[in-house]
């Protein structure tokens, strides 16, 4: 699947992916690519998810930790294609 941007720079996601994934996305940059992150439509219970046992991390920590998970996904996802 791809998708141009306008002259704006806006980027138009088709209507089936954002029924699947929601209205709101992380855009994760790499040297290469960039990719887009769901986010949750509770991002505060989410991250308590995530972040499972770091209840005495700053906020800025645990972003960082989802935020390398998410990284690491990714790759994931990119290798197994």
């Amino acid at each position: 699947m791809s998708a141009e941007t306008d002259r704006q720079g806006r980027l138009y996601i088709p209507k089936e992916v954002r029924k699947k994934y929601g209205e709101r996305y992380h855009i994760v940059t790499y040297e290469d690519r960039i990719e887009l992150i769901p986010v949750a439509d509770d991002p505060l219970a989410a991250v308590r998810e995530a972040a499972g046992g770091l209840r005495d991390a700053s906020v800025e920590e645990v972003r960082e930790d989802i935020e390398e998970e998410a990284k690491v996904d990714a790759r994931e996802k990119d290798a197994d294609r």
